[in-house]
């Protein structure tokens, strides 16, 4: 029983399924709970994923991200380490087990209601094109490849991953159980960082300076 408890990682961030995060762990409790899931992940028992959970001030989300690791990058003689991680399932959290130095939880797992979880073709192609000319603007070049192969379930997810999205709209995307809902929201989203940043550029070109954009849900 105590194995299907979830390790809990409270954060200022929001993962989503496929999106990779790179975390540097330097607490006791969580060096205990990111070596027991690489312990896990080598015996192929016990918990391998550990909850992401964005934490916004005193206020706890029932609805996050697991994490896998996918490789320690570097470890340090005091025990701190960087570990490169991958977004895997959603789930939310029913109720918290703190009997660990870290949190813990009896979590359910969900995903999109099968009638709802992939786009249709026109819908994933009109997305994928305005990630590309959002990257373009992005990293400032002419050409980027972009290549998003079919089938295109959790699009949004591929998407939205590697876009600079507000935390509380990111939330609001991961709980959301309906893939085209979803890109509508993605794709809403991209549309109003293009036009923000062809204004930046603008008012740059004339007057120079330089400005950050971060995208509104």
């Amino acid at each position: 029983m105590d194995d299907l408890l979830l390790p809990l990682f409270p954060l200022d961030v929001v993962l989503l399924p496929q999106e990779l995060l790179p975390l540097h762990i330097f607490e006791d409790r969580y060096k205990q709970m990111i070596g027991e899931c690489l312990a896990a992940k080598t015996t192929g028992t016990g918990q391998q994923e550990f909850g992401i959970l964005l934490l916004k001030g005193e206020e706890l989300q029932a609805v996050g991200c697991t994490a896998r690791v996918v490789n320690v990058t570097r470890k340090y003689p005091d025990g701190r380490m960087d570990i490169l991680n991958v977004g895997a399932r959603r789930f939310e959290v029913l109720y918290t087990n703190e009997e660990k130095a870290y949190l813990r939880g009896g979590v359910e797992f969900f995903d999109d209601d099968p009638a709802h979880d992939t786009p249709d073709e026109g819908e994933a192609r009109r997305a994928i094109a305005l990630f590309r000319q959002t990257l373009q603007r992005l990293r400032k070049a002419k050409e980027i490849p972009v290549h998003v192969p079919p089938p295109y379930r959790h699009l949004s997810f591929r998407l939205g991953g590697t876009l600079p999205l507000e935390l509380d709209f990111k939330q609001e995307i991961l709980a959301l159980r309906s893939e085209s809902e979803r890109l509508a929201r993605v794709v809403r989203v991209m549309e109003q960082l293009i036009a923000q940043l062809d204004l930046v550029e603008k008012a740059r070109s004339k007057a120079g300076g330089n400005g950050n954009v971060r995208a509104q849900g």
